[in-house]
């Protein structure tokens, strides 16, 4: 069984949802700012703060002071959230991992007392360390929950297996593409862990959160940390109304030159595990696609295809989307570095090329 805290909210206040924070405290900062967030509201982090980004210590340290200032501050437990297990349990792959990515939680806790893994003899010491030196934070993450439920919602971080009840702790942290499967709950499941871009296969790339009524689903990873025009999402639900606000850390800003609306639509994103793909006809900029697992046609700019063999090839995650955009609009530039057509992000998440000449 799980841990799953059952909730009765009161019905007029705001209720905010965040997940992924993955150690970007000042960008978490920066988006409860955005939104105004008050001790008046309702505020649920849905798993992995830590991992990824420079500063989960810090991120934890924040949201333990958060929940010291308002009784209404809820967090579960994400599954970049218990990697201590795995060094605890002996597991040495755990070390493979921290050698290859530097901006991790337990290196962070090394570096706190200037310490690396040589210094350690062996899995037991390292333990004892982590123990010794950080067992508040530790403890504080395994005592979190692995669900809340209230009278409209189930949030979760990555997932159910069809209900609740059969749901188990690995199910809970790490079920990939839960939009795809779908359960079999009668309250709406409201999900982080899986970048929400990855689901827009036919429509305009974007990492905004995405609302399903009829599967009863809300995916509200905006990708931080995880795609290159990655946000942080946070959900709003306010007398009924769901609406949702991001930040990011782009800077790359320019401003369109003049109106542009492609003569036809063209919508979709390539992103993982989906790389492989046929191609079925090439064209000055961009080349139509049959992704093979996904059986659907993309059209992908020529450079983004690589390892050509024959009419298979390969490609990187990318949006496919070609985007509508109005003269002085404000835009973040993705990439500039291929020919006649620029790729951007849009102020309202949209991500897709444009002509250069837009630019």
């Amino acid at each position: 069984m799980i841990d799953v805290t059952k909730l009765n909210l009161e019905k007029n206040r705001r209720i905010i949802l965040i997940s992924d924070i993955h150690g970007s405290l000042d960008l978490f900062k920066k988006l409860l700012n955005k939104i105004d967030y008050t001790t008046d509201d309702y505020l649920f982090i849905n798993g992995d703060l830590c991992e990824k980004g420079d500063n989960s210590l810090g991120v934890i340290h924040y949201v333990r002071q958060l929940s010291s200032k308002s009784e209404r501050v809820f967090v579960t437990k994400g599954n970049c959230d218990i990697l201590h297990r795995y060094v605890f349990e002996g597991q040495e792959a755990i070390l493979d991992y921290m050698k290859d990515g530097r901006k991790s939680i337990l290196n962070e806790m090394l570096e706190v007392h200037n310490k690396t893994l040589d210094d350690f003899h062996d899995m037991n010491d390292l333990t004892n360390y982590y123990y010794k030196n950080f067992k508040e934070e530790i403890d504080w993450l395994d005592s979190l929950p692995t669900a809340y439920e209230t009278e409209q919602s189930i949030i979760i971080h990555a997932g159910l297996n069809e209900t609740l009840k059969q749901t188990d702790e690995k199910a809970a942290l790490t079920t990939p593409s839960f939009y795809e499967k779908g359960h079999s709950e009668q309250k709406i499941v409201i999900v982080g862990h899986w970048p929400v871009s990855n689901y827009r296969i036919n429509d305009i790339s974007s990492n905004n959160s995405l609302i399903d009524y009829d599967k009863r689903i809300i995916a509200i990873d905006g990708g931080n940390k995880i795609k290159r025009d990655g946000q942080l999402n946070a959900l709003i639900i306010e007398d009924d109304h769901l609406s949702y606000r991001f930040v990011d850390s782009l800077s790359n800003k320019s401003y369109v030159q003049r109106d542009y609306t492609p003569t036809q639509p063209i919508k979709g994103t390539v992103s993982y595990p989906h790389f492989e793909v046929s191609i079925i006809k090439e064209e000055e900029n961009f080349t139509l696609c049959k992704n093979n697992s996904l059986n659907v046609k993309q059209w992908i700019k020529n450079e983004f295809l690589k390892d050509r063999n024959g009419d298979q090839a390969k490609t990187n995650e990318v949006s496919t989307s070609i985007l509508s955009v109005n003269a002085n609009e404000e835009v973040y530039i993705l990439d500039n570095s291929c020919e006649g057509y620029t790729l951007i992000k849009k102020e309202n998440g949209e991500v897709g090329w444009i002509p250069k000449s837009c630019i």
